[in-house]
C-alpha cells in the first residue's frame, strides 16, 4: 500500500466519518437520535424520530458522502476511488468522532457502489425493493441485495470491484447480526409497521 493510497483511505475515512443523522436531528431540535431506537446514527433510525424529511435526507446524505469520496479520489487515479470509497465505508460505520460507534452502512455502501459501478447500484435497488415488496423487511431487502452486488459485478465490472464489495457485504452481515437474529426469531420490524 502506498502513500496514495493510504491518503486515499483517510480522505475517505474522514468524509465517511461525518455523522448526518446525528447532526441533522440535533440541528432539528429533535436532540441525539443515538438515544432511541437502535441507538443508531442511520435514516432508519432518523426515521423514529417521525421526520421523514429527516430521513430521507439523513439516507440521501449518507449516501453522497460515499459518492463523493469515489468521484473525488478517482479524479487522481481510478484505483483510489476505491480507497477512498471503502474508506467512507469504514467512517461511516466507524467514527472517529463518536467513539467509532456509527450506523449500519447501508446507504453508504449504495453510495460507494453508485461511484464505482451505477449499473449495478440499479441491480441493489431492484433487489432492494422486490424483497422490500415481498417480505416488507428492510434489512432483508438490504442484506439480499448486499449478496447480488458482488456477483453482478463478478460478471459486470472487474474482479477487483467484485472483491472489495464481497468484503463490504460481509461487513454488512456483521453490523445486522441483531436484525438477522430478529428475523430467524420473527421479530423483526416490518417497513411500515407501527410501534
Amino acid at each position: 500500500m502506498t502513500f496514495i493510497t493510504i491518503a486515499a483511505l483517510i480522505f475517505g475515512y474522514l468524509l465517511g466519518s461525518i455523522p448526518f443523522g446525528l447532526l441533522l436531528t440535533r440541528a432539528a431540535g429533535l436532540g441525539d437520535v443515538r438515544s432511541i431506537g437502535s441507538g443508531n446514527i442511520g435514516a432508519t433510525n432518523v426515521l423514529r424520530t417521525g421526520n421523514r424529511k429527516l430521513a430521507a435526507a439523513t439516507l440521501l446524505l449518507d449516501a453522497l458522502k460515499g459518492t463523493a469520496a469515489v468521484l473525488l479520489a478517482s479524479q487522481y487515479a481510478a484505483e483510489l476511488g476505491l480507497w477512498a470509497g471503502f474508506g467512507a465505508f469504514l467512517g461511516h460505520l466507524f467514527p472517529v468522532w463518536l467513539g467509532f460507534r456509527g450506523g449500519k452502512g447501508v446507504a453508504t455502501y449504495l453510495g460507494v457502489l453508485i461511484g464505482l459501478a451505477w449499473q449495478v447500484a440499479l441491480i441493489f435497488a431492484a433487489v432492494w425493493l422486490l424483497v422490500a415488496v415481498l417480505f416488507r423487511y428492510s434489512s432483508l431487502a438490504a442484506l439480499c441485495a448486499a449478496i447480488a452486488v458482488p456477483i453482478a459485478l463478478w460478471f459486470l465490472a472487474t474482479p477487483q470491484l467484485a472483491a472489495l464489495f464481497a468484503v463490504m457485504s460481509m461487513i454488512l452481515f456483521i453490523k445486522h447480526r441483531a436484525n438477522i437474529q430478529r428475523l430467524a426469531a420473527g421479530t423483526e420490524g416490518r417497513i411500515g409497521a407501527k410501534g
